[in-house]
């Protein structure tokens, strides 16, 4: 879909059934005037949402398609993935809940790689419950990259803070050896592209946390700022990319320090998450940044100690099909710039005259 005035089409794959992905997709949807802004396609099973929709009371009706291909504009599509039974078990996964989840996310992966969607919205998984039954994953992250072919960057949202991690899903014990000076320079260009294309900032400044307790004090606790983040940052930096730091990670998130930033990068998952939930909970957004193609996530998990209790707040899964739909819309006239962009202009040249110039009218 390439025209401005044809509504974007937001595939949503429906996560464990069992927490509250359901729950939060229907009720982000349940507003009739959604479908005036975009065009939802889940990818999921018609009982189970009609089933989910009673349970919630919830008043929103599906158009069932066979393919994305096939969604309609006005409607909430949903692209029917099992005519079976669903055994529901709100509150703990199974089996079933797992599986439907893989199918799901592959589903909707697929019909994003063949310009069926044009976004991806993924509500929250279960990791290890599906690393049970073959997805060879620790996360949507890993799980893109592999099918997209291109290193992604875990980035999380918001409109006043951005914050992306170096490494995420792996021990802490593994993250010293999981970074180096040529992972991290790749991840700021990824990230200060990203800021351009994808969010409409000029000119990024990039904040870069250090490892260490105190950035490592000069060395005394730890090397890798010194060795490995430092040089990183210098390199970049001295190719046009304003990034700097290290920054102690300690007494880094307070908004007279991030707000001087147009994003920030951290070392772990901890490091960069655990401040970002704290101060963004409610309206977080996971955008995977550095991808041909854009897929979102509200920050938090499937939350099953909550599931069933119509306690789910939507507004993290509303930010993030809206952030889906700005990126979208941001890719769009970037690339209108970057194909459209001043060129030189052939002169006609007659009597010395420049053709191609507005000529002073001597009639």
């Amino acid at each position: 879909m390439s025209s401005r005035s044809q509504k974007v089409r937001v595939g949503i794959s429906i996560g464990d059934f069992n927490g509250i992905g359901p729950e939060i997709i229907m009720k982000s949807l349940k507003d009739k005037s959604v479908t005036d802004f975009f065009t939802p396609v889940i990818f999921g099973s018609g009982k189970l949402f009609t089933y989910q929709k009673n349970f919630f009371k919830l008043q929103l009706n599906f158009h069932y398609v066979p393919d994305a291909s096939q969604a309609q504009a006005d409607k909430i599509n949903m692209v029917n993935l099992s005519k079976d039974n669903v055994t529901v078990e709100l509150g703990k996964p199974s089996e079933e809940s797992t599986r439907m989840a893989i199918e799901s996310l592959e589903a909707a992966t697929e019909a994003l790689m063949k310009g069926d969607i044009d976004v991806l919205v993924t509500a929250p998984i279960n990791k290890d419950e599906m690393m049970k039954y073959g997805f060879q994953h620790a996360g949507h992250t890993g799980f893109f990259e592999e099918k997209f072919q291109r290193k992604g960057l875990m980035f999380l949202v918001t409109e006043d803070l951005k914050v992306a991690v170096s490494t995420h899903h792996i021990p802490l014990s593994k993250v010293s050896e999981n970074i180096s000076k040529e992972k991290i320079k790749k991840q700021i260009k990824i990230l200060n592209q990203c800021l351009i294309e994808d969010f409409q900032v000029r000119l990024p400044k990039i904040a870069v946390l250090g490892l260490n307790p105190h950035a490592g004090d000069g060395g005394v606790i730890g090397s890798e700022e010194i060795d490995v983040i430092t040089p990183a940052i210098r390199e970049v930096y001295d190719n046009g990319i304003l990034a700097f730091g290290p920054y102690p990670a300690d007494s880094f998130f307070q908004p007279q320090k991030y707000g001087a930033f147009d994003a920030v990068l951290a070392m772990y998952h901890d490091q960069g998450l655990a401040p970002f939930k704290t101060l963004a909970y409610e309206d977080g957004v996971n955008y995977t940044a550095g991808l041909p193609f854009i897929r979102t996530s509200p920050d938090h998990g499937v939350a099953y100690d909550i599931a069933g209790q119509n306690l789910a707040d939507e507004r993290s899964f509303m930010e993030a099909i809206f952030t889906a739909l700005k990126i979208f819309r941001n890719r769009e006239e970037y690339n209108d710039l970057m194909t459209n962009r001043l060129r030189p202009k052939r002169s006609a040249v007659n009597n010395g005259v420049d053709e191609d110039l507005p000529q002073e009218d001597h009639a």
